[in-house]
């Protein structure tokens, strides 16, 4: 991601230190629930709990040789857990871990986002109750139709963005997803109740049919969604940067003291 253009409560959701932090979490709840089952010796998931750690300089230093992202993370959590960490991701795929851990972060990053798509509409809806009697002219294709108020353009961005919080909520809980079903999404080698388990307590839902991965539709729905709030966005940009031309006059860009 670009910094300049990057907010740091979202950058941070996307780099290796959060993502493998989610990964360790997903193996411990994991080991947690195979231990109620019986399926691994007890102890297990608080061995890991207690020493899991990882290393990010290290985790690269072995994915260099092993080629491997997961197998490259598992063996630097095993010389932090020790002997207990041949019992943890037992019975599951890659997938299993970094498409959750994927779909996770999406949630973290909608969070974010419905902080500032949220504000956005506030804005737009004081400025519209403030500007409701403040008259402007109104175009078609650029040009002078009818007189209207700046307080109504406002409000029409307004909708849009209060449009945009229902539409991010929605593709939020599409993206809310937890799969943990094996190689080949079928439990051959692990028992539904751990997707439940790890699911229930990261606030996720298990995936209903999977493959080897989560659906890619959702992460389709979920990038389209982003795109009609940025055309949203867009669209209040050109109106401003045209309202604001030399000839016209009729906003002006704030400058902060020193800029």
């Amino acid at each position: 991601m670009i910094p300049r253009y990057t907010r740091p409560e979202v950058g941070q959701i996307f780099e290796p230190q959060n993502k493998f932090a989610i990964w360790l979490e997903i193996e411990t709840l994991a080991a947690e629930a195979m231990e109620q089952q019986g399926t691994i010796p007890k102890g297990v998931a608080k061995a890991v709990r207690e020493r899991g750690k990882f290393d990010i300089a290290r985790i690269d230093e072995i994915e260099r040789e092993v080629k491997h992202d997961v197998i490259a993370f598992l063996t630097n959590l095993a010389e932090h857990v020790g002997e207990e960490a041949r019992f943890v991701h037992q019975g599951m795929t890659s997938s299993d871990v970094g498409d959750t851990a994927f779909a996770y972060q999406l949630t973290q990053a909608a969070d974010a986002l419905m902080i500032g798509v949220k504000a956005v509409a506030a804005a737009l809806k004081k400025r519209a109750v403030e500007h409701k009697d403040t008259l402007c002219i109104g175009r078609s294709h650029g040009i002078h139709g009818e007189p209207t108020t700046f307080g109504l353009k406002l409000l029409g961005h307004c909708q849009a963005f209060e449009r945009a919080v229902e539409r991010l909520q929605t593709a939020r809980k599409e993206i809310a997803i937890c799969k943990l079903s094996g190689a080949v999404g079928n439990y051959a080698n692990i028992d539904p109740f751990v997707e439940s388990y790890v699911a229930e307590k990261m606030g996720l839902v298990p995936e209903d049919v999977a493959t080897q991965v989560i659906p890619r539709d959702r992460h389709a729905m979920f990038y389209a969604t982003l795109g009609v709030i940025a055309s949203s966005l867009e669209n209040l940009a050109v109106e401003i940067r045209h309202l604001q031309r030399t000839e016209l006059r009729e906003a002006e860009e704030y400058f902060a003291p020193g800029q």
